[in-house]
């Protein structure tokens, strides 16, 4: 636990921001927490005003610049499973962040499948056959068989692998620590990471945003694959160098990308991802908001905070996750 804070109030006032989906929060917080005090927020400007009374902070995509105001805070509950964005803040010294875990696990395996299968039957393909009006038929590439690389194999890679295993996929893993894990033919450690890419069918990035993930999957990495891999990134967008990619596309060193995050959100109506033919654009989605679960992460944590229990998702900021 990090620095002794003066106990957590019974009813604590609880800062709520988020700018995706907001109105979808206050039904599931005031079932499960009645009695709490909260401070609704809508605009960034709310935030700021209103954090100097906030005892914690419940949300995603904060301003970094609100927690400077921040004199009474107890725990950041972050909605998200990436935390980098709360990491660039000044937080408050000895204030718990806490990323949300054993929320979004389904969902994005689920994306991961369905785009896994898109792929491999050819849907981008004939989704264009079919506004050209034109019929080819063509002999679709089957899961059976080919092998996954999952670049950040810990819970939801962990699920991801499972599910891809279900179809009859192989499955190699990347991370961190190396060492083995379950469900995995083979892990890699970072340092290992060219070998582990030159053998896949697809790749995907579920890596968190640190200084050390930020740009690995570029050139280097890119054309260790094979012509025929796909790369999917569902985790962090910077953590895939973009013009990297763009270059490695234009030159067929990979044969495509699904994306679904991005160093810049939205991206900008004139970039190249959404014209590029080799590239499948999806705004965010993978792990889109579960509020209920959310919630459920805070109100455990709140509990855990006042036993003085071990937090979960507590957030390590020399790791950044």
């Amino acid at each position: 636990m990090p620095t002794r804070l003066p106990s957590l109030p019974a009813h604590p006032r609880i800062l709520v921001y988020t700018p995706v989906e907001g109105d979808r929060y206050p039904p599931f917080l005031r079932r499960a927490l009645p009695g709490a005090r909260f401070l609704f927020c809508r605009s960034p400007a709310e935030v700021l005003r209103k954090m100097p009374e906030a005892e914690v902070v419940f949300g995603y995509r904060v301003p970094a610049e609100a927690f400077a105001a921040a004199r009474r805070l107890r725990l950041i509950q972050a909605m998200s499973a990436g935390v980098d964005g709360f990491l660039r803040s000044p937080l408050p010294a000895g204030v718990p962040l806490c990323r949300a875990v054993g929320v979004f696990e389904d969902r994005m395996a689920e994306y991961t499948l369905a785009y896994l299968l898109a792929v491999s039957q050819g849907v981008p393909r004939v989704l264009a056959q079919q506004a050209a009006h034109r019929w080819s038929p063509f002999v679709p590439q089957y899961l059976q068989g080919r092998l996954l690389g999952i670049a950040g194999y810990g819970a939801i890679g962990r699920l991801v692998g499972r599910k891809a295993r279900a179809l009859g996929m192989r499955v190699w893993g990347l991370r961190r620590t190396g060492g083995r894990a379950s469900g995995a033919e083979r892990i890699f450690r970072m340092e290992e990471m060219e070998v582990f890419l030159r053998s896949l069918d697809f790749l995907v990035v579920l890596l968190p945003l640190t200084p050390e993930t930020r740009g690995l999957i570029g050139r280097r990495a890119l054309r260790a694959m094979r012509r025929s891999a796909w790369l999917m990134n569902i985790g962090r967008g910077p953590v895939v160098d973009e013009a990297a990619l763009l270059h490695a596309l234009d030159r067929g060193w990979i044969a495509g990308a699904v994306l679904d995050v991005f160093a810049e959100e939205p991206i900008p109506p004139d970039h190249p991802f959404w014209r590029h033919p080799k590239v499948i654009v999806t705004p965010h989605i993978a792990g889109a908001a579960f509020p209920e679960r959310e919630v459920a992460v805070l109100v455990e944590n709140l509990r855990r905070l006042r036993s003085r229990r071990p937090l979960r998702g507590l957030v390590r900021p020399t790791r950044g996750y």
